[in-house]
């Protein structure tokens, strides 16, 4: 039997010397939230589960979607004998939300935060040819004030938020590596010409250099050898010549190869391991966002990456692929990944399609009512969490915006909250850790950084005649501005403010349409036997397929034709559970005529004039 979702889960920092462990782990449901005390650690567990699916997804095998405060999984493996000499690392691509690791019954380490990965490095506790058993504890206290995204907090899926997801929900691997391995590294695309490295090693690398080998289709064009600084990173550019440019576009998605080998004064290869990246510039031009120089209108569509058996875990690959395959044939050029942290392989096929993404952050349960409360307040971990994030998926050339929070809600008032100081520190560590992309600092409602990069709002007005005229005044440099209750009516009427004057930046609608059809829904409705309980959406559900053919046409329009809007976000890809406004079923099958949405979106835009 072929192991689940055995690709290989870092594309872009690749090693030759690795082991899937996904598959049948064992499992057990801790609702009290007492194993350890009852011995959890040493003992076998009394289930069976399928990683990386989480345990409330039908390809678990387990398919419980009740709360679970905890879950354990256990699981005996070998290290394979080839892997002599070598330090032996244990990756866990996404454990959601407070993971425990121990290796034969001792800890070995520990990790907060469910959407990015952790690595245990096991040099005391295994080596080549030995045998170890792996012990997880997840703990995932919905009561908690924690990121979460659009799990819901109920027992049940109710409007926008869906079925949780507990535990080992990304591939758990291994890898082999040297005593002293080279690390990550960051890659700048700069001024498209060159590529900036900034390469740290995990050890001491005195006495060692880095060599990078940039190659594009035809084989190797450029070469360059770095010293270590004292503080054990290489800082260094290397040129792509001039006949070798090649830049990465939507059209044109070119990415190089990098090789990077850590080498001894002998020049004998310590360690070794390849990437890619693509040069691509992005600048802000008055109301514009250009990338390699032109305005190229952002049709963007929201995803939110669930799926009917996998939950937050795609299926396979293929389902990765597919999703970026129709978003482009219903005419979108790129998505806005929306309260959950994507799979690197996703980015990757972004990446390698030209499909152009906003990272955000799953940030929804951060506050969890407790705002003012001055307790239980995880502002510290959400930043470290966001840091993750960045770090992690920075130089994907298909990033090209930064979204680490939405939606929060923040009334100007004579008080100050926690709430203020984690909107401005998410904001300026972006900034500081990224200097090449756009920010948002709050996407919706609350603009509460005055050098927010990119003003936006979220307007599910249904009606085509009524948004043109909400979006009338950007003309003026008054654009719409969300209230303080998110109810999208502008904040001068409220005789309140939640965000800070708008002075001039590049303007989008980040979220609208949201138009709820559903086929089998509509035909229950007319005849008085529909359950609105069973299918949500945004503002009256369309009747007839023909008046969502011209609701979709008009919103669009509106936004298309505005020279002061530099794109837009329409909700969303497709249905999610009970949430029927996606442009696809939740199946992926198709929902209407794609020609006629192609259509629609390939108007060109007031603001694509190169």
């Amino acid at each position: 039997m072929s192991l689940p979702r055995s690709e290989y889960p870092r594309p872009q920092w690749v090693r030759d010397q690795w082991l899937c462990l996904n598959g049948t782990w064992e499992f057990e449901i801790d609702n009290d939230n007492n194993g350890l005390e009852r011995g959890l650690v040493n003992r076998h567990l009394d289930k069976s589960i399928i990683v990386p699916f989480c345990p409330e997804s039908e390809l678990s095998g387990i398919g419980f979607t009740g709360f679970m405060k905890a879950v354990w999984y256990r699981k005996e493996i070998e290290i394979p004998p080839k892997w002599v000499d070598k330090k032996i690392l244990l990756h866990f691509q996404a454990v959601d939300y407070d993971a425990t690791v121990w290796i034969n019954g001792i800890n070995a380490g520990s990790h907060r935060g469910g959407w990015t990965g952790f690595t245990i490095d096991l040099r005391n506790f295994a080596s080549a040819d030995q045998k170890i058993v792996i012990t997880v504890r997840a703990r995932d206290d919905m009561k908690n004030a924690m990121p979460r995204g659009k799990q819901s907090m109920e027992l049940q899926n109710h409007d926008c938020v869906y079925t949780r997801t507990t535990g080992i929900w990304q591939t758990v691997w291994l890898e082999a590596v040297s005593e002293i391995y080279l690390r990550r590294p960051k890659i700048t695309p700069f001024e498209n010409k060159s590529f900036l490295i900034e390469q740290a090693s995990d050890g001491d690398p005195e006495g060692l250099r880095v060599k990078v080998t940039l190659k594009d289709t035809n084989g190797k064009i450029a070469e360059k050898i770095s010293e270590f600084n004292c503080f054990k990173t290489a800082v260094f550019s290397i040129a792509v010549p001039e006949n070798k440019i090649r830049l990465w576009s939507s059209q044109d998605p070119f990415l190089y190869d990098l090789e990077f080998e850590l080498i001894n004064q002998q020049s004998k290869v310590i360690d070794s391991a390849k990437s890619y990246a693509g040069l691509r510039e992005i600048k802000i031009e008055g109301k514009k966002v250009k990338i390699n120089g032109k305005s190229i209108f952002q049709r963007l569509v929201l995803d939110q990456g669930y799926y009917p058996d996998g939950i937050m875990t795609a299926p396979n690959e293929e389902a990765l692929i597919r999703d970026i395959q129709i978003s482009l044939e219903a005419g979108f050029n790129g998505t806005r990944l929306h309260q959950k942290v994507f799979e690197e392989r996703f980015l990757y096929h972004c990446d390698r399609l030209g499909y152009l993404v906003w990272g955000e952050f799953g940030d929804w349960g951060l506050t969890n009512g407790l705002i003012d409360e001055g307790y239980n307040q995880p502002g510290a971990a959400i930043v470290a969490q966001w840091m993750e994030v960045l770090e992690r998926d920075y130089s994907h050339p298909a990033i090209i915006g930064w979204c680490p929070l939405n939606e929060l809600l923040q009334v100007i008032e004579d008080r100050y909250t926690f709430l203020n100081d984690v909107m401005k520190a998410l904001f300026w560590i972006t900034k500081g850790y990224d200097k090449t992309r756009p920010v948002i600092d709050v996407s919706g409602f609350s603009h509460r950084v005055f050098e927010t990069d990119i003003y936006d709002s979220h307007l599910y007005v249904q009606d085509p005649e009524l948004f043109s005229k909400m979006m009338g005044g950007l003309k003026n440099s008054k654009p719409f501005i969300n209230d303080e209750c998110g109810c999208n009516i502008n904040s001068q009427m409220t005789g309140r403010t939640v965000s800070l004057p708008y002075r001039g930046q590049p303007y989008f609608v980040s979220e609208f349409g949201g138009i709820w059809w559903n086929q089998e829904a509509a035909l229950k409705a007319q005849n008085d036997t529909g359950n609105r309980n069973e299918s949500w959406g945004y503002g009256d559900r369309s009747k007839t397929i023909d008046e969502f053919y011209k609701r979709f046409e008009g919103l669009c329009s509106v936004l298309l034709k505005n020279p002061d809007m530099f794109g837009y976000c329409y909700t969303q890809l497709t249905d999610v559970f009970q949430e029927q406004n996606g442009i696809y079923n939740f199946d992926r099958s198709l929902k209407f005529d794609m020609a006629k949405i192609w259509a629609v979106q390939q108007q060109k835009a007031a603001i694509e004039v190169f």
